[in-house]
């Protein structure tokens, strides 16, 4: 057995406990299951683990904080434990490794990162040096469908906190993330009038045609130079070829990456309106992650975590997104740094995988920033 405590092979052993408890946000019952795995593990760690009710259908959320630091602002850690993959998944994904890779649901996005920080805030209870500051750790069950019942508990942990870590995969071959897009989510619902095609077309009012004036205003949104990108990814509408279609409805997801764009697009879609008589629109939605935007505090977190990647050979470069993630709730007020999980690929996919010889690297940095953040 090696006596390094970021032995690679040793930690991933870890990894692949977590990852073969399937845990699809939309089943509760196996994000406890995994839930309840995890905080065993701060069993006699000098933490506390308190652990949230779920609500609205979703599993509970765990946090744990470590028993020094916390009458001050400190490191907040932030990590999910749900996936998009469905129950059974697993076994179209085994767990199993081939050269660098080891594959298995949701083991990049992000049971990896998760592990990762786990495993280091372990290290640190066991080197017996206390950080410099307090670690609180939190671990969600439902990042993947845009943290609604987690959301008020990280953005009130990200204002007590000095410090945000995000545990999310890395991207590109190990780039950090200081930056991701805001997402914006909306329903379109359209109400026309009924009649017979065939006899009386000029009694209808068709909800299928004011949809296709509502897409081309939409997509006439999407600017990719600005970073600015509408999806009207769903559609559905009418009843039968031969009738006037009384309903149509739409779902729509837009991405922006200032607050400024997003101040001027979100109002401009909830406020859209009918072009033709007798058929009316109605748009709800909102901007569910704001966007994040490295500014000044997270662009020196990003040089503090740049030097200790250089100290422990190897250089860390760093990334704008346009997935976001819950470190989109904090950014706005807290030096945050993201991307700080595994390496690897096909997050999302029938081939998801993390990069072996991402571990020890990954483990040891984040080990560090909680030994050097003060």
């Amino acid at each position: 057995m090696s006596n390094n405590p970021f032995d690679a092979a040793a930690i991933l052993d870890g990894i692949r406990r977590w990852v073969e408890i399937e845990s699809p946000t939309e089943r509760p019952d196996q994000v406890n299951k995994l839930a309840d795995f995890v905080a065993s593990g701060y069993r006699g760690l000098p933490a506390t683990v308190e652990r949230i009710a779920g609500r609205d259908g979703y599993g509970d959320h765990l946090v744990a904080r470590s028993s020094w630091g916390q009458d001050a602002p400190g490191i907040l850690v932030l990590s999910h434990l749900d996936t998009v993959h469905p129950m059974g998944f697993i076994e179209r994904l085994p767990f199993r490794i081939e050269g660098d890779s080891a594959f298995g649901p949701g083991i990049y996005d992000m049971k990896g990162g998760a592990y990762l920080a786990y495993h280091s805030f372990r290290q640190i209870c066991a080197d017996g040096e206390r950080a410099p500051l307090g670690i609180t750790q939190i671990f969600v069950s439902d990042e993947e469908i845009g943290s609604p019942t987690s959301r008020a508990l990280i953005e009130s942990e990200g204002r007590k906190a000095k410090y945000v870590l995000v545990t999310e995969p890395a991207r590109d071959g190990g780039k950090i993330v200081t930056g991701r897009k805001g997402v914006a989510r909306f329903e379109v619902f359209i109400r026309g009038v009924p009649s017979h095609a065939g006899t009386r077309p000029e009694d209808g009012r068709s909800a299928i045609r004011e949809l296709g004036n509502v897409i081309q205003t939409l997509e006439a949104m999407n600017d990719l130079k600005r970073g600015i990108s509408v999806n009207v990814g769903v559609v559905k509408g009418g009843t039968k070829p031969n009738v006037i279609a009384e309903e149509a409805y739409a779902e729509v997801d837009m991405r922006v990456p200032t607050l400024a764009d997003a101040e001027d697009l979100v109002p401009r879609i909830l406020a859209m309106t009918s072009r033709t008589d007798g058929v009316s629109v109605r748009v709800v939605g909102e901007l569910n992650r704001p966007p994040y935007e490295k500014g000044n505090a997270g662009a020196a977190l990003f040089e503090h975590a740049k030097r200790l990647a250089a100290e422990l050979g190897f250089d860390l470069l760093d990334v704008f997104t346009g997935g976001g993630s819950d470190g989109n709730f904090t950014a706005p007020h807290t030096a945050t740094l993201d991307g700080l999980g595994v390496d690897g690929k096909g997050a999302h996919t029938h081939y998801e995988q993390l990069y072996i010889s991402s571990i020890e690297p990954r483990a040891r940095l984040l080990h560090r920033l909680f030994q050097t953040l003060r």
